[in-house]
C-alpha cells in the first residue's frame, strides 16, 4: 500500500516520515499516486550549503564529493549537520495515474518541498558543479507524494531565477500574513507597523522585505553584515533603513534595530544562515511583537529559552516554507518590484 505522505519510501529507522527518516528508497518505478521528476539542478539549502563549504575550507571538490556520498547514502539530500536540504527543478517524465499533483509529462516544475524528504538520484556525478555554489547542475531523478507540492516553472522567467524564488517563497508570504494582521488590527490607528528583516540583501530577505511594504508595513529596516550588502539593498530601495550589524550579537542587533525604527520593530523577520542570531531577533522586537525564524541554522531552543530569560511577551513563529498561494506571491514581487530582481539577478551573476 502506498501512502501519500510517502511512509512506503522510507527504508529505516520504520515508522517515521521520509523527512524524519535516515534513508529512503528512491527507486526509480513510481506508485499510482507518485510522480517521477527528471532532475535538471538541485538548490541547496543557504545553512546547508554554508556548513559544508565552510567544513571543507572552501575546496569545491570536496564540497561536491560530500553532496554525492550524502544522495547515494541516504537516497536523498539532507545535511547530517544542519537536517536541511534545498529544493530542484526538472521535468516531469512519468505520473501515476492517481497522483492528485496535477501534472503532466513534458511539464518543468520546480519542487516546492523540502530535498531532505524527497527521494533523489544523481546519475553524472555532479560533473558540471564546482561545488562553490548553492545552485547544482546535475542529471537523475527524484519522486514527488500525493502530499508533495510542486509548481510549473514560468515561461517569462529564466528557470535558475524562478529556482531561486521559489526556494525561499514561503518567507514573503508569511511575512505578509503577519504584517497584514498587525495593519488590521491598527485600523485607525496612528501607529505604524514597523517590521526588520535581518539578512535583508538575502534571498528571502529581500522579498520579504518587498513583501512587508506590499502588505502596508509603514517603515521597514533591513540589517545586513557588511558594507557591499548595506551598499546594495539602499540601491535596491526595499527598506526605509538599512543598517550594519553582526546578528550575533544581541546588543547591537537590538540598537540598530531600534535607532532605525525609533522603536522595536512589531515583526522581526530572521533570514541569515548563520547560528546565533535568536537572542538578538527576540531583544530587537517589540512586546506583543513577533518574531519568524526562517534560517535552518536557528537553534529553537536557544529562542525559546532567550525569550524567557528575557521576558520577553513574543510569539515565535517557525518559518515552514509552506503559506497558501506562497510560490505565485513571490514570483509576482520578483516581477513587480526591480530592486529584488536586481538583487537575485546580481546574486546568480556571482555564483
Amino acid at each position: 500500500m502506498t501512502s501519500p505522505v510517502g511512509l512506503h519510501r522510507v527504508v529505516e529507522p520504520a515508522g517515521v516520515l521520509p523527512q524524519a527518516a535516515w534513508r529512503l528508497d528512491a527507486r526509480p518505478e513510481i506508485a499510482p499516486n507518485e510522480v517521477r521528476i527528471r532532475v535538471e539542478r538541485l538548490n541547496l539549502d543557504a545553512a546547508s550549503f554554508r556548513q559544508l563549504f565552510e567544513k571543507h575550507g572552501g575546496d569545491g571538490a570536496a564540497v561536491r564529493a560530500e553532496v554525492l556520498e550524502i544522495i547515494s547514502t541516504r537516497g536523498k539530500m539532507q545535511n547530517p549537520v544542519t537536517g536541511s536540504g534545498g529544493m530542484l527543478i526538472g521535468t516531469v517524465e512519468e505520473a501515476g495515474r492517481r497522483s492528485p499533483l496535477g501534472l503532466k509529462a513534458g511539464e518543468r516544475i520546480a519542487t516546492l518541498v523540502s530535498l531532505t524528504l524527497t527521494p533523489l538520484v544523481v546519475t553524472d556525478g555532479l560533473a558540471r558543479w564546482d561545488g562553490r555554489s548553492e545552485q547544482v547542475p546535475c542529471d537523475g531523478w527524484a519522486i514527488l507524494f500525493a502530499r508533495s507540492i510542486a509548481a510549473v516553472l514560468p515561461e517569462d522567467l529564466d528557470p535558475q531565477l524562478s529556482l531561486a524564488v521559489l526556494d525561499v517563497c514561503g518567507a514573503p508570504a508569511l511575512t505578509a500574513r503577519m504584517v497584514s494582521r498587525y495593519v488590521a488590527e491598527r485600523a485607525g490607528d496612528a501607529r505604524p507597523v514597523s517590521v526588520a528583516v535581518i539578512g535583508g540583501a538575502g534571498k528571502s530577505g529581500s522579498l520579504s522585505l518587498a513583501a512587508a511594504r506590499q502588505a502596508g508595513a509603514g517603515r521597514t529596516v533591513g540589517v545586513v553584515p557588511v558594507a557591499a550588502e548595506r551598499d546594495a539593498l539602499v540601491a535596491a530601495a526595499l527598506a526605509d533603513a538599512v543598517v550594519l550589524a553582526d546578528a550575533r550579537d544581541p546588543v547591537a542587533l537590538s540598537t540598530a534595530v531600534t535607532s532605525a525604527l525609533g522603536v522595536p520593530a512589531d515583526v522581526t523577520v530572521v533570514c541569515v544562515d548563520v547560528p546565533g542570531c535568536e537572542h538578538g531577533a527576540v531583544l530587537a522586537t517589540a512586546d506583543g511583537g513577533t518574531v519568524i525564524f526562517f534560517s535552518m541554522a536557528t537553534s529553537f531552543a536557544a529562542a525559546a529559552l532567550g525569550a524567557e530569560g528575557l521576558a520577553a511577551d513574543v510569539t515565535m513563529l517557525v518559518g515552514n516554507g509552506y503559506v497558501p498561494g506562497h510560490a505565485e506571491l513571490a514570483l509576482g514581487l520578483l516581477r513587480g518590484e526591480p530592486g529584488v530582481r536586481g538583487l537575485f539577478e546580481a546574486r546568480l551573476a556571482a555564483d
